[in-house]
């Protein structure tokens, strides 16, 4: 067998995995070890940085442990695809973590943006790297952490910190501490560098208080990031491609044309459309960001909506409510009743992201009455999901000038046909979803595979390459109805926003 197979790092909020793809695109094996998270204080979450990698490291053993020594030796190369904005700080040298890595999802940081608004940094900040300022993104977290663990403070003015998203943290392992690299999609995610010139922005990192020598290298999305390290699972194997993981799921779904996207419902919605080589901006709270880019740098920009809440209501059914005892079962509880009977769910537990941008805005449950139950709360949480997500539809139909012609579907929560029945229904066009749910490791292992030669273009894997056929779901509501719904939902969210006062 000769060098042809593609091996795809994936290291998510709940889970790391880790896959093995051939070159027709078809995914041979996947393992996956859990990842755990932990919610110090109301908004906060977190995780231990160690247990991160420790995470990623089981899949790896797992998945070399279940091919064949034939199938080892033909591994040609390896894409790294990360849960974007999770910050860490490291010792340089050491690599030991200098305190907890905070997630994504995080809203401590309220305070800090708040500060850096009322300095008037919002344009500067927006103009610059396409974000909004909110806790979501990295800036914020490294200053929080420089602010309250005086061992990165005392490495910051050592010269020896280093900052880094999941991406860097996993290759500065994987590579014994020999590379500390990023690349543009998730440097794009950190309110640090400038999305015209694909380079960290000094003036920004001075204004903000981020140490520019902490920060990783920057190169292309498809580059020459470095090698496993002996002893470590697949060791010699080259890592030719990075990518944040709504970026490499795009590319999963082959969107590569202009106005082609995806929305991948995992942990939180994410809905990202290809624009090409041109920068789309919104002024709706809609996200400018790098897509990937070439080997010469050349970028592909997105626009993108953030929804930070979506697998998580499905969790909170079954860890918080006990509904259900596995996730998979939420489609049938909601299948039991024809519809919510005018309950809604508004899924915004850590706040929301697009459009409002409200780090204080918290959870709704409404329009519950004596004969609301179970399956009516499930159907609701569905239903909200796909409710928030077309919003987000919405302002990139306004921001594109044209309206999409389909939405790919993929993410753990896109297993339940209710919430993709749904989603056509709130936006009034097709949903599309493959038969492989994984497009993230798929999109990724692409990008390795086309830098690596093994893969001729980014189109080798068209749609249906590798898998079954995708599965349509199309609008049964009429214009009328649809609309109705829609004014309800955004009369419940108003309800939601602004609940959390800072204390």
């Amino acid at each position: 067998m000769s060098s042809t197979l593609l091996l795809a790092i994936d290291q998510g909020t709940t889970s790391s995995r880790a896959a093995l793809f051939d070159a027709a695109g078809q995914r041979l094996l996947s393992c996956t070890a859990p990842l755990e998270s932990h919610y110090p204080d109301d908004g906060w979450v977190e995780q231990d940085a160690e247990a991160i990698w420790q995470s990623q490291l089981r899949a790896l053993a797992e998945l070399e442990q279940a091919i064949s020594p034939e199938q080892r030796r033909a591994v040609a190369a390896c894409g790294i695809a990360n849960q974007r904005e999770t910050t860490v700080l490291w010792q340089r040298g050491s690599g030991a973590a200098l305190g907890p890595a905070i997630v994504w999802q995080d809203g401590r940081t309220a305070p800090i943006c708040a500060d850096w608004k009322r300095a008037g940094l919002e344009t500067r900040i927006r103009l610059g790297t396409g974000l909004m300022v909110d806790p979501y993104f990295s800036a914020s977290k490294v200053v929080w952490l420089l602010r309250e663990l005086p061992a990165a403070a005392a490495a910051a003015a050592a010269g020896s910190l280093c900052f880094g998203t999941v991406d860097s943290w996993l290759l500065q392992r994987l590579t014994a501490g020999r590379r500390h690299a990023t690349e543009f999609s998730n440097a794009s995610r950190t309110l640090l560098m400038d999305l015209e010139r694909l380079q960290w922005d000094p003036e920004l990192a001075a204004l903000l208080g981020v140490p520019m020598d902490a920060l990783p290298e920057l190169l292309s999305s498809r580059a020459a990031f470095g090698t496993i390290a002996a002893g470590l699972p697949f060791a010699g194997v080259p890592i030719t491609a990075m990518l944040g993981d709504q970026q490499a799921a795009t590319l999963g779904q082959s969107c590569l044309a202009p106005g082609e996207g995806k929305c991948t419902y995992g942990t939180g919605a994410f809905l990202v459309i290809n624009t090409g080589g041109e920068i789309r901006r919104s002024d709706a709270g809609l996200l400018s960001t790098v897509g990937w880019s070439d080997a010469e740098g050349r970028p592909t920009y997105c626009l993108e909506g953030s929804l930070f809440n979506a697998g998580t209501v499905i969790q909170w059914l079954r860890d918080g409510l006990g509904l259900i005892e596995r996730s998979d079962q939420v489609n049938a509880l909601a299948a039991a009743c024809t519809s919510s009977g005018g309950v809604m769910l508004v899924p915004a537990f850590t706040g929301w992201g697009t459009p409002h941008w409200d780090p204080g805005a918290r959870g709704l449950l409404i329009g519950l009455t004596r004969d609301s139950g179970p399956p009516q709360i499930a159907r609701a949480a569905l239903e909200g999901i796909a409710q928030a997500v077309a919003t987000l539809v919405e302002l990139a139909e306004q921001a594109l000038g044209h309206p999409l012609g389909e939405l790919a579907a993929d993410g753990g929560a896109a297993a339940a046909d209710l919430l993709l029945q749904a989603q056509a229904d709130a936006i009034g066009v097709p949903v599309r979803r493959r038969a492989d749910l994984e497009s993230t490791s798929r999109g990724v292992a692409l990008l390795a595979g086309v830098q690596a030669g093994v893969l001729p273009a980014l189109d080798a894997w068209r749609p249906g390459a590798g898998d079954a056929a995708p599965q349509r779901f199309t609008p049964v509501l009429d214009a009328q109805r649809r609309e109705q719904w829609r004014s309800r939902w955004r009369s419940a969210v108003e309800r939601s926003l602004h609940w959390h006062l800072e204390r």
